[in-house]
């Protein structure tokens, strides 16, 4: 089984460039990085697409849009067969568990009707209800960090014109209010199932969004 990791970013080259090279000195991973409207002085040097007309520097394009970018580009490349999980990053998570590539597979192998995996938060209270387990299927997870397997994918997404706006996620829903919610939905209804883990240690810097609102060009955290 191959891993693909896929980073949004939008202005913050310095903390997208530090998780890129932390996953690749660590994991047997290829990586992609998206570039949401970023000015051109604020690209990351792992940068893969650049998305930058007008309406994308403007507004970015937020988790949804941007992995939607991401995964139909891969497949319009014909890149998009070459791997069995995606895991999908906002460039302000942090990662507890540096080597994270052969727990993924275990956890794949293991389970084969899971279709979404979230790595778990050490203050989330998931974490307390997993305990020994370390894995637990959920009907909630969150959407800065999450591994999806392809099989699932081809299942659930749109394969007509392929975009930022209709291939795995409703593009149309801008800023991802329950997006998880639609991806689970349409996990378990297709015989697919969505976990928690805690083999897999991760935190969101929400300091970046708190105090770089403005250069990332979005709503203040409040």
């Amino acid at each position: 089984m191959r891993i693909c990791t896929i980073i949004l970013n939008r202005n913050l080259p310095k903390v997208t460039n530090l998780l890129a090279k932390t996953i690749k000195k660590n994991n047997n991973t290829d990586l992609f990085v998206v570039e949401a409207g970023s000015d051109k002085s604020k690209i990351s040097k792992y940068c893969t697409w650049h998305a930058n007309w007008s309406s994308v520097k403007k507004n970015g394009f937020r988790f949804p849009r941007g992995m939607n970018f991401a995964l139909s580009n891969l497949y319009k490349e014909k890149k998009f067969e070459k791997y069995d999980l995606f895991f999908l990053l906002t460039n302000d998570t942090v990662f507890e568990t540096k080597k994270f590539d052969k727990k993924v597979l275990n956890i794949f192998k293991k389970h084969p009707k899971l279709g979404i995996l979230s790595p778990c938060a050490p203050n989330w209270g998931e974490k307390k209800l997993l305990k020994k387990n370390k894995i637990k299927y959920f009907w909630y997870i969150h959407n800065n960090a999450v591994i999806i397997r392809k099989d699932f994918i081809k299942e659930v997404c749109s394969f007509k014109n392929p975009g930022y706006l209709n291939f795995l996620y409703d593009g149309n829903n801008f800023r991802g209010y329950g997006t998880e919610s639609e991806i689970i939905a349409k996990a378990y209804i297709n015989n697919w199932g969505a976990a928690i883990t805690s083999d897999i240690l991760i935190s969101e810097n929400e300091n970046y969004l708190i105090q770089k609102s403005k250069l990332i060009k979005t709503e203040p955290y409040d």
